[in-house]
């Protein structure tokens, strides 16, 4: 195996490079979900950073070591979903570098308008990372740019690492660290300046279900190919081709990788939310829905350091992860009942509602369908309801009065 080039002495030094370009992000203690898992849990939140992601942190590094080489530089280029373009186009803007960041054409809008913000040009390309960062690969050659890697490039793994130097310095005595994993950079960087003071601690790596090459790679070396049309929330782990140098490290210094799913994150976004009253964006909080979906098991005595690496969500999103965070949560029901389609049948409904102490979002009837009998109708209601016992109350109601009511929603497993 290589050599690993960057010592702890050497990411102490980048950290104080850019101390006044980077957010030293606060380390919180969640009380709810410390009694939950019966061991302190603690948020590290990135997406506090001024650019709402750990990639300014990188970024920023990176863009000095370039200056600090006496080349001459006609700016810098960029790929990325967001996050990392935005890392670039603001260490850019402090040192008044002009910055093109190349983006697949799906990028959140919330991203793009961000990096046009921070005054560099944007440049829409392909749908995938790769194709956008084949284009800015030729673009830098043509332009005579220096293309700035999101991950795979000593210079970026030692300013990311300087998140893990914060939390050793917040927490000396954590014992369990997850991160989130796409390309590398962030968990690379967090193991080594963990591992490199504090070797017992464990590093865990967590990647989506559907884009995982990472999957077995602890076991057996191999990485997994992924499908072209694999689909995730959680763009900014989107990354199909992991980096060699990042994966000298995870090789060396992470301890276990795990996969969650699309639905796990929408419940951790709401999690987050609700404990922190900070937004995460979906590869945000893959190491928070890890942990609530029970993928990785504190130790008895364990303290554990979840971090969030960025904030950056489209408002779409989070407004149906919320939704679907209330439903799985047994605090949002869809119920249809089946009436005689008669005056007073809906108040009569809705007065039941009331009683039991709910609140009604929505309603829709439903007639001439072929499933609703003719003389009948089907009265949808989507109603908030404090969690599945009293959802379960109301259906019972409706029971005993001899009508027919389903859950459309149901309980989440």
């Amino acid at each position: 195996m290589a050599s690993i080039p960057l010592t702890l002495a050497d990411l102490q030094a980048a950290r104080a490079r850019i101390a006044s370009l980077i957010l030293a992000t606060p380390l919180w203690l969640n009380d709810p979900l410390s009694r939950e898992f019966a061991v302190p849990i603690h948020f590290k939140l990135e997406n506090l950073q001024p650019t709402g992601s750990f990639k300014l942190r990188g970024a920023s590094h990176k863009v000095d070591r370039l200056l600090a080489s006496g080349r001459e530089l006609r700016g810098v280029i960029a790929a990325s979903a967001g996050n990392h373009a935005q890392g670039v186009a603001r260490a850019a803007l402090v040192k008044g570098l002009p910055a093109t960041v190349v983006m697949p054409v799906a990028a959140p809008l919330t991203k793009i308008e961000a990096c046009r913000g921070l005054g560099a040009e944007v440049v829409l390309a392909g749908t995938t990372l790769e194709e956008a960062r084949t284009l800015a690969e030729r673009l830098a050659g043509e332009r005579g740019l220096e293309f700035i890697h999101p991950y795979d490039d000593w210079q970026i793994i030692a300013g990311q690492a300087s998140a893990g130097l914060e939390i050793v310095e917040a927490l000396p005595t954590a014992t369990l660290v997850i991160v989130p994993l796409g390309g590398g950079g962030l968990i690379s960087g967090v193991a080594l300046a963990i591992k490199l003071q504090r070797p017992d601690v464990r590093i865990v790596g967590v990647q989506t279900e559907t884009i995982a090459p990472f999957r077995r790679f602890l076991d057996d070396g191999s990485l997994e190919v992924v499908s072209p049309s694999a689909h995730t929330i959680a763009d900014g782990i989107k990354v199909k081709a992991p980096g060699e140098l990042t994966r000298q490290v995870i090789a060396r210094y992470v301890d276990a990788i795990v996969t969650v799913d699309d639905n796990a994150i929408a419940e951790a976004m709401v999690c987050l939310l609700e404990r922190t009253r900070t937004i995460g964006e979906g590869a945000g909080v893959v190491a928070l829905a890890a942990l609530l979906k029970g993928k990785i098991v504190p130790r008895p005595h364990d303290r554990v350091v979840v971090l969030v690496s960025g904030g950056n969500a489209d408002m779409t999103l989070v407004g149906r992860s919320i939704d679907y965070g209330l439903a799985s949560s047994g605090r949002l029901m869809s119920v249809a009942v089946r009436v005689a389609d008669s005056p007073g049948r809906l108040a009569a409904l809705l007065g039941v509602v009331a009683e039991h102490g709910m609140n009604v979002r929505h309603v829709e009837h439903r007639r001439g369908e072929l499933h609703v009998p003719v003389g009948m109708t089907e009265i949808i209601m989507q109603i908030e309801t404090r969690d599945f016992a009293h959802q379960g109350e109301l259906l019972d109601h409706f029971a005993a009065q001899g009508l027919d009511a389903r859950n459309l929603i149901g309980a989440v497993e």
